[in-house]
């Protein structure tokens, strides 16, 4: 069994983590760290885990003496980077699910996250977790850091009909997330009262994640992010020209060709039904991001859809399936819950 340790356990991405790996066959969960809840059960902030673990939190400090060969880092961004230097001392493989390692160019980052980047000689150990279209590198890696969560469904939207150039110009990104993509900690903004019913633009330009959608589509990207009322889930809407000549059939064939052996990616667009065009609702708990596309003839224009839940494919899902492809097992294991539906 591979031992695991989780760094920054009691917010949702950590609670997400111990989910899944406590239900992975091959792997053991030895340490959950948290500072605030040292000596506390982890079915205190997790209420999901009663009854499926026993485990304790304990202090970021027990990870000195700690036995474990593989750590998922749970930690805050702008937090992570300065103590990545001592976590790599203490792990053979790291997995960062924060956004300090994201980002390949030093001033891109300190220009979304208002920061100097104080590792920035660590940032080229770092491969992309997105085994869609780093699976070669991720199988031999021991840095990996998971992209942002609509950055993930941005690229895994966008990245085909870049790649194939059918598309040009500026991407424009209109995202949409769930409560949850706050963190456990979100304040005020959090708050039912505050939340409910409301549409929120929390990012009207520059959020974070167009920098990765960006990066991973060499394209100028730009991006709108709303806070609705759901939960959990991503929605990403993504307007792009096409380039002359390209048709519905040639997105269609780009997207298949791009995905047709993915464990995680599925091509929706469909002319009828309740669910033709990727919807985060029937995903929720699951790994998959679905993608999609409606392509206007009139005008050349596409819109390329993904959706995917915020904590799992965006987040923890993600850190297990580079986890898998990095030890040589099926991608699926512990993955497996196919989402709900209806939720």
């Amino acid at each position: 069994m591979l031992r695991v340790a989780i760094v920054g356990a009691s917010g949702y991405i950590g609670g997400e983590l111990l989910r899944l790996l406590h239900g992975h066959p091959r792997v053991t969960v030895v340490a959950a760290t948290s500072d605030r809840f040292a000596g506390r059960r982890v079915d205190g902030p997790h209420p999901n885990l009663r009854g499926h673990t026993d485990m304790c939190f304990v202090g970021h400090d027990a990870l000195e003496s700690a036995d474990f060969e593989v750590l998922f880092l749970a930690a805050p961004h702008r937090e992570t980077m300065g103590q990545m230097a001592g976590f790599l001392n203490l792990a053979e493989t790291v997995i960062d699910l924060s956004g300090d390692f994201r980002l390949r160019d030093p001033e891109v980052y300190a220009s979304y996250y208002g920061v100097a980047h104080t590792a920035p000689h660590l940032i080229p150990d770092f491969t992309t977790g997105l085994p869609e279209w780093h699976r070669a590198q991720l199988a031999s890696s021991d840095r990996i850091s998971i992209p942002g969560c609509m950055a993930t469904a941005g690229i895994l939207a966008v990245r085909p009909m870049a790649q194939a150039g059918l598309i040009e110009g500026t991407v424009q990104v209109d995202a949409r997330t769930g409560s949850s993509g706050s963190g456990a900690s979100s304040g005020p903004a959090g708050a039912h009262a505050e939340r409910s019913g409301a549409l929120r633009v929390f990012a009207p330009s520059r959020h974070r994640h167009e920098a990765e959608i960006a990066q991973a589509t060499d394209r100028t990207v730009r991006m709108t992010a709303t806070g609705v009322e759901a939960v959990r889930g991503v929605q990403v809407l993504c307007h792009a020209k096409l380039a002359p000549g390209v048709s519905e059939r040639d997105v269609r064939s780009a997207f298949r060709a791009a995905y047709k052996n993915e464990p995680f990616v599925r091509v929706i667009a469909q002319r009828h039904g309740l669910y033709r065009l990727p919807e985060p609702k029937i995903l929720t708990g699951s790994n998959f991001c679905d993608v999609g596309f409606a392509v206007s003839a009139d005008d050349g224009t596409v819109v390329l859809v993904g959706a995917l839940d915020n904590l799992v494919k965006g987040g923890a899902g993600g850190a297990v399936q580079c986890m898998n492809v990095r030890f040589g097992w099926p991608e699926r294991t512990g993955l497996e819950f196919p989402g709900l539906h209806p939720n």
